[in-house]
């Protein structure tokens, strides 16, 4: 699978555009839709992932949902072999979306390199976001991260940090 990053917005969100046999999916197409548009130029848009719905992430969606007349977050993209796993904390609503054939993860604004995402915000809650890291740290793959914002890292990279947060009361 071939990766492209994209920051996009003031924020810097990373917006992905993955591409396998000839179809890409888009994942967090937070806001300059020229952008997202030309680096999709000439290839077979199939889908549309959001990790959670806050401004940043989704400031493009509707204007390619409506471009390429499709629904964001369908259960199966045809060619794309995903789970998308509810991972609540930074949001109510926020997933990660892994895929387990390539072991990589795409975890919006829930884990960053070294840190985690704001709790603080709308919709976030502290013991939430206890409670999925608690999940995450369950697992026994370690995948790639990459994250809403920042640089790219590994669950086991991130062992330690997120370790710290479950400490806390």
């Amino acid at each position: 699978m071939q990766i492209e990053t994209l920051k996009v917005g003031y924020l810097q969100t990373n917006c992905y555009i993955l591409t396998k046999a000839n179809k890409t999916i888009i994942i967090d197409p937070g806001d300059e839709i020229e952008k997202i548009l030309k680096a999709s130029e000439n290839k077979n848009i199939v889908g549309i992932l959001v990790t959670h719905h806050h401004f940043d992430h989704i400031g493009a969606l509707k204007e390619l949902e409506q471009r390429f007349l499709l629904k964001h977050n369908p259960e199966k993209i045809e060619g794309f072999n995903y789970q998308m796993i509810s991972s609540p904390g930074h949001t109510k609503d926020s997933q990660i979306i892994f895929f387990k054939e390539e072991n990589i993860l795409f975890s919006g604004d829930f884990i960053f390199y070294h840190t985690i995402g704001r709790w603080d915000l709308d919709g976030g809650d502290f013991s939430e976001m206890q409670q999925s890291i608690k999940e995450i740290l369950k697992w026994h793959q370690n995948p790639i991260i990459y994250p809403g914002h920042g640089q790219t890292t590994t669950l086991k990279e991130e062992i330690p940090y997120l370790r710290l947060y479950i400490e806390k009361n």
